[in-house]
């Protein structure tokens, strides 16, 4: 993580804390299964929000899937009149699958994830034995972000990344993880 990556960061929060900006709201949603939690994070002041790391329900015993999660989220997001402008991936997730495919058809947003997404696609295509058809450079997403990129969420500065140990990690303006 860079200097500036943490001053910036740090600016967000002391500006927050002083007034000269407000604050995100900051929704979490819980997934018992997977202990994993999910975030909306909305400018009151434009409506405009993003989604941080969403489940999509995979039953390990049945093999079967839902959208139990997303549906909460999207059910959230609509009662708030929220417009979503980022769908974002803090990682690559081993505990659960995401579902910002299915959050982007329903909602709208561009998908975002950390540049290094490369390294675990190519990984995983010669574990999985994929051919060429499955793109190892990140095009599924719209943006890939690299340490102390922002993004914007309506007026305010949404979310700063922070690379830790090679995992990116929001930093959100008066939200401590």
């Amino acid at each position: 993580m860079t200097d500036l990556s943490i001053q910036r960061a740090t600016s967000q929060v002391q500006a927050v804390l002083v007034g000269q900006v407000h604050a995100p709201q900051v929704k979490a949603f819980f997934d018992e299964a997977t202990f994993t939690v999910s975030y909306v994070v909305s400018d009151a002041a434009t409506r405009k929000a993003a989604i941080v790391d969403s489940v999509w329900n995979f039953d390990h015993a049945s093999g079967r899937t839902s959208f139990e999660s997303a549906d909460a989220i999207v059910a959230y997001v609509e009662a708030e009149g929220l417009a979503i402008e980022w769908i974002v991936e803090t990682h690559a997730h081993a505990d659960h699958l995401s579902a910002a495919p299915c959050l982007q058809e329903k909602l709208g947003g561009k998908l975002a994830i950390g540049r290094a997404i490369t390294t675990v696609q190519d990984v995983f295509g010669k574990i999985f034995n994929e051919g060429t058809e499955f793109a190892r450079d990140g095009s599924q997403f719209d943006r890939l972000l690299d340490d102390g990129d922002v993004l914007m969420i309506g007026a305010m500065v949404g979310l700063t990344v922070l690379k830790v140990l090679d995992v990116f990690m929001p930093g959100l303006p008066g939200y401590v993880d």
